[in-house]
């Protein structure tokens, strides 16, 4: 099993900045691709970005593309994603997942095996 805790969401005026963390515990040898994801109230959770290392690669949804960045560090099983220039529309609860095989499909909630609580980023306008 793999335990994945978020932490750093908040309210940030549009235009800020926040970086969020997911640190992650138990059989973590095991993962290949972890994910951020998020939900906005009434809607459906989304593909955020997403970071596999075997090999190195990263992805991110169009609407994120030059403004988030997803990294990890390996040595403390954290996985960070910054956010900058954060727009209205970035507001929603933001959630950590991960898998153990690099399925093709890195944009479906579905081929996750873990999941965090979630934390929630707000931006006002």
């Amino acid at each position: 099993q793999v335990q994945l805790v978020e932490s750093g969401g908040g309210l940030v005026q549009a235009g800020g900045a926040l970086i969020l963390s997911c640190a992650a515990s138990g059989r973590t040898a095991s993962l290949a691709r972890m994910g951020w994801f998020r939900q906005a109230p009434g809607k459906e959770r989304e593909f955020v970005a997403a970071i596999s290392w075997s090999p190195p690669s990263t992805y991110y949804a169009d609407s994120v593309k030059g403004r988030f960045t997803i990294s990890r560090d390996n040595a403390n099983n954290t996985m960070y994603l910054q956010m900058n220039s954060l727009k209205p529309e970035d507001t929603a609860g933001y959630y950590c997942a991960a898998c153990i095989f690099p399925y093709s499909e890195y944009r479906k909630a579905a081929f996750y095996d873990y999941w965090g609580q979630g934390t929630q980023v707000t931006v006002s306008s």
